[in-house]
């Protein structure tokens, strides 16, 4: 295994895979499995776009470039940041009444898949410390056809997750208010629309918050962000304490009340609390030292996750019978209430979760901003998207067009349909970074890697069994929404992105050249 931190200083050097093509095919086929060398990807990363990676400084620069200004433990809380509360707050309710007390299972069986993939997605970053995530892992390794369609599958991702998580903000504001000043949000503006909502309100201000910090800058985003995920970190180990004075173990019978196909449905549901091992990769190109910085933040991050994932579940459910879960409104600050018979845990808890669900909120839509940054920048869109402010280096048009989106969904769709449709894109995009493991392994065995996956081939092959097993466990309205997406992806890429990317520019200059030659 090579070691974590090789070179930390210097530039990124990856060695040219085996095999170039001189010239790509205009077939089809050849065009949807084009790949992008690594060494672009990180030539471009470097801001000097068409030159060598780690070419030198009088070389030239493409233009302005994301800044490497994030440590190894503000990118930990990032992770953890936005892995930790994108679900526990509130996927209890969607989760519990599923499984029953077996919802604990539910979490292992989501903790394992995801530290399978998590070594996967350790090694990938680590070869390619860029930004994209999973979309980019895949133009390098699946080619541009399927690349699109992850990245399609991870705007959806990071774009219907933080919609998700800013609704559940409401919940606990609303909890707050009634604690601390004995009144609640107006009904009418607190809900996605139903018989007595009408908008999501503080949703829609959260996204705008966010926004507003992620266009000043990232250095000022993930100090914020690190801020509150000790806050985060200190909330939840109040709710496992006092939680766990209230334990009662005939709460946890009958443990599996409706059989292990409720296990796999809730832990399908709660799988996309874990989007934030891919929210780490998406920090690539404004990490220092990438290389080993990158996957020991994904492993630091999976650790200390499941760690208290599991037990704020085994609390929680410990606490209350299960059947009372459903509906259950600001579910973990209601148990801290009944267990003291007191408001002041509740409300400590209250404020502790509108505090993290900002954090999560804040990182998850920055990393969409860096996704469609890069799909951007490849000419998969519209090249606006990788516009950055010459200021502050960040994609500030970008990030408004999330904003726009993510608050829309958060002010119109219920929480049920935006958490399935989350883990849908999470686990699609996990198994493409397991696959693209074993294809760069194949293709460039000798490109530098700051970490290997241990176990390999066996550890990425069962990474992805697993992934297809939650996948299967999903509701069925939650294909025909992914079904949409990936019309919609269709549509997209031969409406525009096939003709518009770069790697199409490049096959159409050198076939002009050879006619000419």
């Amino acid at each position: 295994m090579a070691p974590f931190g090789a070179s930390s200083d210097q530039p990124l050097r990856p060695s040219p895979p085996r095999k170039t093509p001189v010239l790509a095919s205009n077939t089809l086929g050849a065009r949807l499995l084009r790949r992008k060398p690594v060494i672009t990807l990180i030539a471009e990363s470097e801001g000097r776009e068409g030159l060598p990676a780690g070419a030198p400084e009088e070389g030239g620069r493409s233009g302005i470039h994301l800044r490497r200004s994030i440590g190894l433990w503000q990118l930990s809380a990032i992770g953890i940041g936005a892995t930790i509360g994108t679900g526990i707050f509130f996927v209890l309710n969607s989760a519990v009444p599923s499984a029953g007390p077996a919802v604990i299972l539910s979490f292992v069986i989501a903790a394992v898949t995801a530290g399978l993939t998590a070594l996967c997605y350790a090694e990938m970053a680590s070869a390619i410390p860029v930004s994209g995530s999973s979309y980019s892992y895949a133009y390098a390794t699946l080619g541009e056809g399927v690349a699109f369609a992850v990245g399609i599958c991870l705007l959806m991702e990071y774009g219907v997750s933080a919609s998700a998580i800013a609704v559940s903000w409401a919940e606990y504001l609303n909890k707050f208010f009634d604690l601390a000043f004995g009144f609640k949000i107006p009904e009418a503006i607190s809900g996605a629309p139903d018989s007595t909502h009408w908008f999501n309100l503080p949703a829609l201000l959260l996204v705008t918050m966010v926004c507003f910090l992620l266009i000043r800058g990232v250095s000022e985003s993930v100090k914020v962000n690190t801020a509150m995920v000790a806050i985060k970190l200190l909330i939840l180990l109040l709710f496992i304490c006092v939680g766990l004075t209230g334990f009662h173990s005939g709460n946890l019978t009958p443990f599996m009340p409706l059989g292990i196909g409720g296990v796999q449905v809730a832990a399908s549901t709660i799988f996309f609390s874990f989007i934030g091992l891919d929210a780490v990769s998406t920090a690539g190109e404004e990490v220092k030292n990438p290389r080993r910085t990158l996957p020991m933040a994904i492993l630091i991050s999976l650790v200390v996750v499941t760690l208290l994932y599991i037990l704020v579940a085994l609390a929680g459910v410990g606490a209350q019978p299960w059947q009372k879960f459903e509906g259950q409104e600001a579910g973990l600050a209601q148990i801290l209430q009944d267990i003291t018979g007191q408001s002041w845990p509740a409300m400590l808890f209250a404020i502790g979760a509108i505090v993290s669900i900002f954090s999560i909120t804040l990182v998850v839509i920055y990393g969409q901003t860096r996704i469609l940054y890069s799909m951007g920048r490849d000419g998969m869109l519209p090249k606006r998207f990788a516009e950055l402010s010459p200021r502050t280096g960040t994609p500030v048009w970008n990030t408004i067009v999330v904003g726009l989106g993510v608050g829309a969904l958060a002010a119109f769709v219920p929480l049920r349909v935006l958490a399935d449709i989350t883990s849908l894109g999470t686990l699609i995009a996990f198994s493409v970074v397991a696959i693209g493991v074993i294809v760069l392994r194949r293709t460039q065995p000798d490109l530098p890697r700051g970490f290997k996956v241990p176990g390999y081939p066996v550890v990425p092959l069962v990474s992805v069994g697993f992934c297809a097993y939650l996948i299967k466990g999903l509701h069925a309205d939650t294909f025909k929404a992914g079904g949409i997406a990936l019309a919609l992806a269709v549509a997209v890429y031969f409406g525009y992105s096939i003709k518009h990317s770069k790697l199409e520019r490049a096959d159409r200059q050198a076939e002009a050249g050879s006619k000419v030659g």
